[in-house]
């Protein structure tokens, strides 16, 4: 008679870190705890929070072992690298450590459940080196029971040790965390997911396109526990090859995109210039196809928010390229960082989040998702409250429903910028940029003006975010994209100094003619009055 097949374990639960080499994303958690082992200095409770699947719970079971590991001789002690194969670490491995004791804080909450450890830890340990109380969601503990910890928490017997795992740290009173060595468990980066996975993908016998464990191990949002969920539901969704028996199964990003609903990133970017542009039919279309092929509309808003958040951070100057994004997605993030400012990426940013939070919870969501896309192509495009008090007070026409993106920005710069220095400085005063007007005109010495482009040398007066300030007001100004830059070679006179010397060259006239020369010879005191000089202009 054959043995019984054994029962399958969900990946989440084979795939656990059994030593701290294996517990990815926490090296400076690893690191104190083994500096901690090697030097006696022993903490008598530990307390690890963090978000669900960074590894908690696996980490109170590694320093269990860690502290009661006798080696495979039997003669070691406290380690950092626990060796597996001793009694101690194989029963706790297991979960029959008689002096292991774990609890779940949130089917025991009262103060009677932490009197049995109060009474019980007056006991050394049976066969170990330390007794270990390993209470899970510790935050779950009643007002009574953490007031009856506290006293054995400060001052425990020497055998006795105390690991707690949370992941809402704040529930936990502030007496208990004083009394306890904490560490905050780190999200695990996508990217090291990414890497854990394939290594898991590849123990398993699957195959797994890249850019599908790219895929699970951003929607896992940190937790190698949910992420190891995910994959194993792709893997059992996986398609088969022609020999089911033999061919591994092909994890491809296009299945697990369709397993979780996700749209792909080249469609949510097709979306976002459908939006800038003000194309409304076409935008509905988009929104509808990726509806009809299985796409969440709560997560095509998501997209869409996690597009302008790594536009507006392209924008403030950071470098947010990684290994698994394409060509295209950087160029077009670096297009749009290019054209737009920052008040409308802000704007954009603030209603695409009301749009997603009123999809999250409507009842019609491909509905609402639709309705919050045409606010946001509507809204966006409204002037700022400076904006619409100088169109009050000029009486000009507020006009909605244009572009995000005008026309200019992708046909090549207007006929109708200023054809000179002096003219956009004008320009800047109609459009009451008074500010930046009197900035242009006092502190800055021209290099190179070439509408769009504008190179200068700054006085010491200007402030040093002066480009940072001018380039989407010129934007907003003429309509164009403008490239400006802080030049060191020689530049032209500001035009506050060229009017001083202008004045200055006119004063030295007048007082060369005959006449004022003469009256300045009868009256050695006088002075020049500026209104003749203004006269004699």
């Amino acid at each position: 008679m054959s043995d019984s097949p054994q029962p399958y374990r969900v990946l989440a639960r084979k795939y656990r870190p059994r030593s701290f080499h294996e517990l990815i994303g926490q090296d400076a958690m690893v690191q104190t705890l083994g500096n901690a082992i090697q030097r006696g200095r022993l903490a008598h409770a530990f307390l690890m929070t963090g978000v669900r699947g960074v590894g908690k719970t696996s980490t109170a079971r590694l320093i269990a072992k860690a502290l009661n590991c006798i080696g495979p001789d039997g003669q070691g002690g406290p380690t950092i690298d626990p060796c597996g194969v001793c009694e101690p670490c194989k029963a706790i491995a297991e979960g029959r450590h008689i002096d292991v004791i774990e609890m779940d804080a949130a089917s025991h909450t009262g103060v009677d459940d932490v009197r049995e450890i109060i009474e019980a830890v007056r006991y050394s340990a049976v066969s170990a080196r330390y007794k270990v109380y390993i209470i899970d969601e510790v935050h779950m503990l009643s007002k009574n029971a953490f007031n009856a910890l506290l006293k054995t928490l400060e001052e425990p017997p020497a055998h006795v040790k105390f690991l707690f795992a949370t992941t809402e740290v704040n529930k936990v009173p502030v007496t208990v965390l004083s009394r306890c060595q904490r560490f905050d468990l780190r999200r695990i980066p996508a990217e090291l997911l990414a890497r854990h996975f394939s290594h898991v993908v590849e123990a398993e016998n699957v195959v797994a396109e890249p850019d599908a464990l790219a895929l699970i191990a951003q929607a896992a949002e940190g937790s190698a526990r949910d992420g190891l969920s995910i994959l194993d539901q792709a893997i059992a969704h996986a398609e088969m090859g022609p020999d089911q028996k033999e061919s591994a199964p092909l994890v491809t990003a296009a299945q697990v995109r369709e397993m979780l609903g996700l749209s792909d990133r080249g469609s949510v970017r097709s979306l976002l210039g459908l939006l800038l542009e003000g194309q409304t039919a076409p935008l509905l279309t988009a929104v509808r196809d990726q509806y009809a092929l299985g796409v969440d509309p709560l997560s095509l808003m998501r997209g869409l928010l996690e597009l302008i958040h790594a536009v507006t951070l392209v924008k403030a100057g950071r470098d947010i390229a990684t290994p698994g994004q394409s060509v295209e997605e950087r160029e077009a993030i670096a297009d749009w960082a290019s054209q737009l400012g920052f008040a409308p990426l802000h704007r954009l940013w603030q209603l695409l989040l009301k749009g997603h939070d009123e999809v999250a919870s409507a009842v019609l969501p491909i509905e609402s998702c639709e309705m919050a896309l045409l606010r946001v192509m509507h809204a966006a495009t409204m002037p700022d409250p400076g904006e619409i008090a100088r169109m009050l007070r000029e009486g000009g026409p507020m006009a909605s429903g244009a572009p995000i993106v005008p026309a200019e920005t992708s046909s090549g710069p207007s006929a109708s910028l200023p054809a000179s220095f002096e003219e956009l400085i004008e320009a800047f005063w109609q459009r009451g940029k008074g500010q930046l007007a009197q900035e242009l005109h006092d502190c800055v010495g021209l290099v190179r003006y070439a509408p769009p482009e504008l190179d200068y040398k700054a006085a010491s007066s200007l402030a040093p975010d002066f480009t940072a300030r001018l380039t989407p007001a010129l934007r907003e100004v003429t309509g164009v994209a403008w490239r400006v830059a802080q030049a060191d070679g020689p530049a032209a006179p500001t035009r506050l100094e060229q009017e001083q010397r202008q004045a200055a060259e006119e004063r030295a006239a007048i007082l060369e003619t005959p006449v004022v020369k003469a009256a300045m010879e009868a009256f050695p005191d006088a002075d020049l009055d500026d209104r003749l000089e203004q006269w004699s202009a």
